[in-house]
């Protein structure tokens, strides 16, 4: 009964006039008050892929102050692919979700291997990459390459709800998808979707969250003393020192050994680290942990043009002279 009074409500809503009015709102309220955020300056497609892969369950203060340091010491998916991960992590370090940084090395290798470098427009394509899904799809292929998809995330689902469904609740996003499709500029889908997101924001901070009305409103599990918190300390650990015992990190992060080892099995199983070999030390076997460094041979068969800097990197990091015979040993 709900979900057919709500269909008669978008079909009275929805006349040519009033969509007009509405968007001519929003516009208006981006013009004055648009974010001016260094995304939105660039058509590039690799560094839009970058930000919004950034941005998915990321404050935009917190990827200001990251995305644009990664683009210089990756600026393209060539020497995104060519890092170890272990250098990348380092450079996602505060940003959480780690295994975004993955998912990015991981999008980045099939571009080069199978799209020859060039990432492709649609939709159906970008799903099949890892760490994208249709939501984040639809919004590369918007604000990358000018296609008038349709898709939601949370700033635009708070702008409907408080538009169209202010005296709803339990919205889901099936009911608030064909009033986005409807409302679409599709001559400019790149700016109508920035004006909608920061009209969204403005919303968030002047009332009452409209999101928390939507079905699929969940409220964050708070960070401090979270799994995730721990995970991100031990990759950080491991970004300091390699190979390091489970006794060393429990000792250096003052954590509880089971916990520890919950941790460090879902590190294992995501692919963010390896174990290394079990080795005697004060007539201890201890497991040790290290990041995985063995795409690096891949590399050097390759792709052998841009091999030096990233062993230059990787000797900075890890405090290696390049005139030393055991590098690779080191790094493999």
């Amino acid at each position: 009964m709900k979900s057919k009074k709500k269909q008669e409500i978008q079909k009275t809503v929805l006349t040519k006039a009033k969509t007009k009015t509405f968007q001519q709102e929003i516009y208006r309220f981006f013009r004055e008050h648009g974010r001016n955020l260094p995304w939105r300056k660039t058509h590039n497609p690799y560094h839009i892929l970058v930000s919004e892969i950034m941005l998915q369950q990321t404050q935009v203060q917190r990827v200001l102050g990251r995305y644009e340091k990664f683009l210089k010491i990756f600026p393209d998916f060539s020497s995104l692919a060519l890092a170890p991960l272990r250098m990348i992590l380092e450079e996602w370090q505060g940003m959480g979700y780690n295994r975004r940084a993955i998912a990015l090395k991981n999008i980045a290798q099939k571009v080069i291997d199978e799209y020859g470098g060039i990432l492709p427009c649609s939709v159906e394509a970008l799903t099949t990459f890892p760490g994208i899904g249709t939501a984040t799809a639809s919004a590369i292929a918007a604000f990358a390459f000018h296609k008038p998809t349709v898709f939601i995330e949370t700033n635009i689902r708070r702008v409907f709800i408080h538009r169209f469904f202010n005296d709803h609740t339990n919205i889901k996003d099936s009911e608030i998808l064909p009033l986005v499709g409807k409302t679409l500029d599709s001559s400019n889908p790149r700016e109508w979707y920035y004006a909608l997101m920061d009209y969204g924001v403005m919303l968030k901070n002047i009332c009452e969250n409209p999101n928390r009305k939507s079905a699929h409103y969940k409220k964050q599990s708070p960070f401090q003393g979270s799994n995730r918190q721990m995970r991100g300390m031990i990759l950080k650990a491991l970004t300091l020192r390699q190979p390091v015992s489970e006794e060393e990190i429990v000792q250096q992060l003052q954590l509880y050994p089971e916990k520890l080892k919950n941790n460090l099995n879902q590190l294992l199983k995501e692919g963010f680290i390896k174990k290394g070999k079990e080795q005697i030390s004060d007539s201890i076997v201890k497991k040790t942990y290290k990041t995985d460094y063995s795409v690096l041979l891949r590399i050097l068969l390759r792709h052998s043009s841009m091999v030096i800097g990233i062993l230059q990197r990787c000797a900075s990091v890890s405090g290696v002279l390049l005139g030393r015979k055991n590098i690779l040993c080191r790094f493999l």
